[in-house]
């Protein structure tokens, strides 16, 4: 006769294995198992069928696996051929995403907000999370005459989405967008035009950038009076001696720009004093292109504490960037990155581990070929003492493909709110995998299907008692 408890040992690691390999439905009993316990909620971008699609990271007994829950509730049903899901960022438990169409705004672009539905409940020196609903719309504008958005940052506790067709930009806050149903339209902003990027500092001032390249708005950023809407937010611009301006943040009193000659930097006009004529620019080269003699520039940045972050070059002359913008005088500390060629840096995350390691997470994506890709990372902080100077790869790994398609298909990671785990993205072969934040290794493959390319990951540890 065969013996039982060893029976139901080998079914239950037969059926442990399988969800290793895959993500399974919520709907799906585990017989036997005890009750999952949430550990986290992910979001992520469908681009195959361009929705939102949400799971979780759910422990049963000492495994994790990440459940599928479908789309999000509410999420409008857009034109697979001619929209793009772009940008998503969250304050607290409220998601925005933005929306683009390929006619300039004039089929359907705009803005969807989405209640996570996890909650944060501190105790002292840790919190417990709340699952308290699946995510849902809440609020949402679609229509012709939101302008094609394409870029969308967080400061200050407020969304800042581009308009890019109407030169300007939305602020959205997260009690606005929860608020009653006719304040959640947001305030336009005048500044910025072509393919904007933005800074604001305080929800006092913002900066916005123009991308061309030559002409009178070569290198030009609108300075705007946010406690003003409309044309009347507008209060001066100035240009760089640069254009082609695709990169824009604030940090520490500065606001940094990347045109397409290194790094330039300003100091914050919070109360609006300065003019044109007073503003001083400085800037911080990132090197030439030992091929071409042209300038480095990088494309986007990231804050962590006083640093900012980028990265630039190509193969041989890749590196991770950092400046310590709080600096008396902000200067350029690169790492370099062994790149191989038709590999490319796209722009870094950064998690402070529940380890009390910092660290930014850099992909290498495919740029032409079939060559492997990449994940690098690197210790901002080796010895602690919060200056970023020390800066060093702790680790590289190859990942799952992407499908880089112009700026979309690329890989992408976020991770918990306990910060043990980070959730990434591989779009060309359509999984998430599970990245253990204590060793930096991945610990859970799961195909979810489709195209996954950019996701969010809110929560933590539903109790810690």
């Amino acid at each position: 006769m065969a013996n039982y408890g060893s029976l139901r040992a080998r079914k239950h690691a037969t059926i442990f294995a399988l969800l290793m390999m895959s993500a399974f439905d919520f709907t799906a009993p585990l017989e036997g198992a005890s009750r999952p316990e949430p550990m986290s909620r992910i979001i992520w971008q469908d681009r195959d069928q361009k929705t939102l699609l949400w799971g979780e990271l759910v422990k049963v007994g000492s495994g994790l696996i990440l459940r599928q829950g479908g789309t999000v509730q509410g999420f409008p049903k857009l034109d697979k051929i001619r929209h793009e899901l772009v940008q998503m960022e969250r304050i607290g438990s409220v998601l925005l995403v933005g929306v683009r169409d390929d006619d300039d705004g004039q089929f359907l672009s705009g803005w969807v907000a989405i209640d996570l539905g996890v909650d944060e409940v501190p105790h002292g020196d840790h919190s417990d999370f709340t699952y308290r609903n699946p995510p849902k719309v809440i609020a949402s504008m679609l229509d012709k005459s939101q302008g094609n958005p394409a870029h969308l940052y967080v400061y200050n506790d407020a969304f800042y989405l581009a308009n890019d067709k109407l030169s300007g930009y939305t602020l959205l806050t997260p009690a606005q967008l929860t608020g009653p149903k006719g304040n959640r339209v947001g305030t336009f902003h005048r500044g910025g035009g072509g393919h904007i990027t933005l800074a604001a500092v305080d929800q006092k001032v913002g900066y916005g950038t123009w991308i061309h390249g030559g002409g009178p708005d070569k290198g030009r950023i609108d300075v705007s009076d946010l406690t003003k809407t409309g044309e009347d937010s507008l209060a001066y611009s100035f240009n760089l001696p640069v254009g082609g301006l695709h990169g824009a943040t604030a940090n520490s009193g500065r606001v940094f720009f990347a045109p397409s000659d290194g790094v330039y930097w300003v100091d914050a006009d919070r109360d609006l004093k300065l003019t044109p004529e007073t503003i001083v620019s400085h800037h911080l080269s990132l090197g030439k292109n030992e091929e071409n003699d042209r300038p480095l520039r990088t494309g986007a940045f990231v804050n962590d504490r006083n640093w900012v972050l980028c990265t630039t070059g190509a193969q041989e002359q890749s590196a991770f960037c950092l400046i310590d913008a709080a600096a008396p005088q902000p200067a350029l500390v690169q790492v370099p990155v062994d790149v191989a060629d038709g590999l490319s840096l796209v722009t870094p995350e950064v998690v402070a581990a529940a380890t009390g390691k910092r660290y930014a997470f850099v992909f290498q994506d495919r740029r032409e070929g079939d060559i492997q890709e990449k994940l690098t990372i690197v210790d901002l902080d080796p010895n602690g003492d919060r200056n970023y100077a020390d800066a060093a790869i702790a680790k590289s790994m190859v990942v799952g493909p992407s499908r880089v398609d112009g700026h979309y298909g690329h890989h992408s990671i976020s991770f918990d709110d306990d910060a043990k785990y980070g959730l990434m993205s591989n779009p060309g072969s359509g999984e998430i995998w599970i990245v253990s934040l204590t060793n930096l290794s991945v610990i859970g493959k799961y195909k979810v299907g489709g195209m996954p390319t950019k996701v969010t990951v809110i929560g933590g540890e539903e109790s810690k008692h």
